[in-house]
């Protein structure tokens, strides 16, 4: 009996370090996600150097795709808050759409990734041919085809996930099991985005490191430089942090744990919530690796911040207080047209 008790303690206590850890980390990222994130929709879509640039489009529907995954982890971690799990034990509804939404963020954001590599790659290539291949119009068509099959194949997987009393949400359809382990998570989110994507940031390297040898605008090859660079060391990151979840998700989905078991139970949910927080920095890191590895990109950062935006806070409050200058308008339109040369 006193084993018995003894058992359960530890099992209550692990679990409550679960959900503590779970807690902390998933305001820590929700911060740090929606800073980053915001600022890296900012500097994309503000600069004008950016806004013809293929691979900063990519990475722009990247970062609106973490946004929204930043959302739906900061509901998860409030849920636990308030009931002690993310509740997705207690409604199917909220079970299904749980796994729907952040599968559909999370193929958009790995296969973003995807796309900028190759992308890099062509725009980088010594062919002119290839170079030409790829153009904003196109990637745009690609992006839209994507996100459309992203969210009629979460739709489908979501919707075999249901509640079962002693193992929770889970899915109940052997066939979508059999799917999620020989074919979702090892292959389609696991290996083959990892694989394309050190391929072609690696291919794209070699091109950009022989890029003097031919004649482009220096503005040009400055942009290839600097985003070959941000998006190599993007890719090293990623692969460094997704590997492990798959790898997880892959044995959870075939042996989920029964609640009738404590401390198999508490000990699943431990190992849950830390490969969770491995694999949700994926979902916020971006804008801090490029600023930490990129001195261009912090300055584009720090020009977008304040000669854009200060500039224009500015004009919006001289405007309601009646006291703007006619000078002040085209001011701020001749910052962003020298935004190019500048930086």
């Amino acid at each position: 009996m006193s084993s018995s008790s003894s058992s359960s303690s530890v099992s209550d206590g692990i679990l409550k370090f679960a959900t503590q850890y779970s807690l902390y980390t998933g305001y820590i990222m929700f911060s740090f996600g929606v800073i980053g994130n915001a600022l890296n929709i900012l500097v994309f879509t503000q600069l004008k150097l950016f806004r013809t640039n293929r691979c900063a489009f990519y990475i722009t529907i990247e970062s609106i795709s973490n946004f929204i995954y930043q959302f739906v982890s900061i509901s998860l971690t409030i849920l636990t808050s308030i009931y002690g799990d993310d509740a997705t034990g207690r409604s199917a509804i909220w079970c299904k759409f749980r796994y729907i939404l952040s599968q559909i963020c999370a193929i958009t954001t790995v296969y973003m990734i995807c796309f900028t590599t190759v992308d890099q790659f062509f725009s980088t290539n010594y062919r002119y041919n290839l170079r030409q291949m790829c153009t904003l119009k196109l990637g745009r068509y690609f992006t839209f085809i994507f996100i459309c099959f992203a969210i009629i194949h979460s739709i489908m997987l979501g919707s075999s996930y249901n509640v079962q009393p002693t193992l929770g949400c889970v899915i109940s359809d052997h066939t979508w099991i059999q799917y999620s382990t020989f074919f979702f998570y090892p292959i389609l989110t696991g290996f083959l985005p990892i694989i394309i994507a050190s391929s072609f940031s690696i291919l794209a390297y070699h091109n950009v490191r022989h890029i003097v040898r031919r004649q482009l605008p220096i503005v040009r090859r400055k942009l290839d430089k600097q985003m070959t660079a941000m998006v190599l060391m993007r890719v090293v990151v990623y692969v460094c942090l997704s590997s492990p979840y798959s790898a997880y998700r892959i044995y959870a989905t075939n042996y989920p744990t029964s609640r009738s078991m404590p401390m198999q139970y508490a000990i699943g949910r431990l190992i849950q919530a830390i490969f969770l927080s491995i694999t949700m920095i994926n979902f916020m890191i971006s804008f801090y690796i490029f600023i930490i590895f990129s001195s261009r990109f912090r300055r584009q950062v720090k020009f977008v911040l304040v000669k854009i935006c200060w500039q224009r806070w500015k004009y919006w409050c001289c405007s309601i207080n009646n006291r703007i200058e006619p000078e002040n308008n085209i001011e701020i339109h001749n910052i962003q047209i020298e935004s190019d040369e500048n930086i």
